[in-house]
């Protein structure tokens, strides 16, 4: 298991429990999230709280995850990113793609 997970008000709250985001874990992680969103998640709130490093292998599930729950409606929101992993989420204009947030806090105020 490569997520720790909690619902708060219908979210799931996803935090990322690897220390490096790649190509061992990208695969549970995709399969973990497309599982969540099979079991009727609507909006899945990923903490990178965690993470130091993330490989093109786990940017590619991550966006397998947002293309699996797109025609659903299913949205993920991105937060707690550190500093270089924000920094490439932001050269490759993942930024554009999801939606991310300083925290779980953030991220929940914009559902009121």
């Amino acid at each position: 298991m490569i997520l720790s997970t909690k619902e708060v008000n219908g979210v799931v709250q996803a935090t990322i429990l690897a220390v490096e985001a790649n190509l061992t874990n990208a695969d549970q992680f995709k399969e973990e999230m497309i599982t969540m969103m099979v079991n009727g998640a609507k909006l899945i709130v990923v903490s990178f709280e965690n993470v130091n490093y993330i490989d093109s292998s786990f940017l590619g599930s991550l966006v397998v995850a947002l293309k699996y729950g797109l025609p659903r409606s299913i949205d993920i929101y991105l937060v707690a990113l550190k500093p270089d992993v924000h920094n490439l989420l932001t050269l490759i204009r993942m930024d554009k793609v999801f939606r991310i947030f300083k925290d779980h806090e953030q991220a929940m105020e914009t559902l009121s």
